[in-house]
């Protein structure tokens, strides 16, 4: 390889990794402003949560579908369209005077970017692809960028919510976007020529609606009750279709989700980790941020700010793990390890409480979760690509986040509920006091205690399937006999087992 290559490799990352932190970014930025957007419009209360499930919803759900067109109409022109689009539906929504025309777009920025981050991670598969040292380095700083990018817009939402407007917290989008944008343009390559086929209309509508049951069914748990029938008739209607979406798959000839990628032993530990720790993530960016403003007093810039020190550690333990350590460990004793640190953290936070401060009770948890984040995101986003055939780069790439967020939303929907049941089953055991400033505070830390324990459990359990599931050694680099087939023809069952029996064994 020659100098200018390389350089254009690495400035490649840079732009990928750019459109990674907008949409990364957007799926917390916004969380901070929330109290001064529903003053600004005159939201009622229970309006604020779906400006953050709504995106949520879009990105999840269409996930699959952009990897698939990614794959189909080529990575680059839809990383394009992705954060073109992007950059209208966050103008869009920075000139909001309304709720509606503000959901709108925020359901069409998760849209767009269910479009560019597949598109973003399979063009690094593709940049980074013959090379086990500089590939390790590029997905660590690319896990890293994806890891800290909601701590990240933690902190930017509190600059700029409290230095200038909420609405910059959707145009700052703008800056990000251009650069991407030409950036694309100029050093960004396909790879293979995408073949067009018809798509997968009925696995499409299958996988998108039952996403969006699921996640709308839960998003609705803590108002409703885990009984009610709001609540479990669309998580059902989610769950049967899902089940027809596999059903689907294994009949059609051009799937959206050829199931060889998530049966491939190491791919599959790998979508299962994130999702699993995707839900555990969420006790760490959302209740400690409540944690921080409502009993700590901290603004929204001081709380941004006390996140920096794990923001730092994810970037660095991802980049570490991933270029130092993956290439000779593989990630069977990174991952585990990582989980367990997360773990750790949690239990230290079950200890806050009214006296407790900064510096002695909360940093030592962010610290060492920062680590165990960095272990995680780095190594399995690698894993969660690596051996894939070119064809189907796109949709392996859109499952990391298609479980990072379907794992955030039921970890939001769950905590939520768990924090509200909590709280009032620890007032009503005290009805002489419960209306009490201080045994209100006391079943507040409740609720943050359980949260934080189930937390600990769901990174415990992470870590022991890791463990399981995750083989030791390297991970292979190239698409294994990709070259062999039509890369849009289905094989036959046989030429599949003989093509993934080492990767599944």
């Amino acid at each position: 390889m020659n100098k200018r290559s390389g350089a254009n490799r690495w400035l490649a990352l840079v732009v990928l990794g750019l459109a990674q932190l907008m949409d990364v970014l957007d799926s917390t930025i916004v969380a901070i402003a929330l109290p001064t957007i529903q003053h600004d419009l005159g939201l009622p209360a229970d309006h604020r949560q779906w400006l953050m499930t709504g995106y949520a919803l879009a990105f999840g759900s269409l996930l699959l579908l952009g990897g698939r067109l990614a794959d189909y109409f080529g990575r680059k022109r839809v990383f394009l369209i992705g954060v073109g689009g992007f950059a209208v539906a966050s103008a869009v929504g920075g000139a909001a005077g309304d709720f509606t025309t503000l959901l709108v777009a925020r359901v069409g920025q998760g849209a767009f970017a269910a479009m560019l981050a597949p598109a973003a991670l399979s063009l690094l598969s593709i940049t980074f692809a013959d090379d086990a040292e500089e590939r390790g380095r590029a997905f660590g700083i690319f896990g890293a960028i994806s890891g800290a990018g909601g701590a990240v817009g933690l902190l930017l939402g509190g600059v700029l919510t409290q230095g200038l407007s909420w609405r910059w917290c959707l145009y700052v989008n703008l800056v990000i976007a251009a650069v991407a944008f030409v950036g694309g343009l100029r050093l960004l390559h396909d790879g293979d020529r995408p073949r067009r086929v018809r798509l997968d209309i009925k696995g499409t509508l299958a996988v998108v609606l039952g996403l969006v049951g699921i996640v709308f069914g839960l998003g609705t748990a803590e108002a409703n009750g885990w009984h009610d029938v709001r609540t479990l008739g669309p998580v059902a209607a989610g769950v049967v279709l899902i089940a027809v979406f596999v059903v689907v798959e294994r009949r059609t000839a051009h799937p959206l989700l050829p199931l060889r990628v998530v049966l491939d032993r190491v791919r599959g530990a790998a979508y299962l980790t994130l999702g699993i720790a995707g839900i555990g993530m969420f006790a760490v960016l959302l209740f400690l941020t409540y944690y921080l403003e409502n009993t700590l007093g901290f603004t929204p810039v001081q709380t941004g700010l006390a996140f920096l020190p794990m923001i730092g550690l994810v970037m660095a333990g991802a980049v570490f793990s991933g270029a130092v350590l993956l290439p000779r460990t593989g990630p069977r004793p990174l991952v585990p390890v990582g989980c367990l640190l997360a773990a750790v953290g949690m239990v230290v936070l079950t200890g806050i409480g009214a006296g407790s401060t900064y510096g002695v009770d909360v940093l030592p948890a962010l610290l060492v979760t920062g680590v165990g984040f960095g272990f995680i995101f780095g190594p399995v986003q690698n894993a969660a690509t690596s051996g894939v055939r070119p064809h189907d780069a796109g949709v392996a790439s859109a499952l990391v986040t298609t479980a990072q967020q379907i794992g955030g939303s039921i970890g939001m929907a769950v905590f939520s509920s768990l924090t509200t049941t909590a709280v009032a089953s620890y007032l009503a055991a005290r009805p002489a006091t419960a209306a009490q400033p201080v045994t209100i505070a006391e079943a507040t830390f409740a609720g943050y205690h359980l949260v934080f324990r189930v937390a600990a459990a769901v990174f415990l359990s992470s870590a022991v399937l890791a463990a399981l599931l995750f083989r030791s050694g390297p991970l292979p680099v190239d698409a294994g006999h990709a070259a062999d087939h039509d890369p849009l023809v289905p094989q036959s069952p046989a030429t599949t087992a003989d093509h993934d029996k080492e990767r599944t064994a």
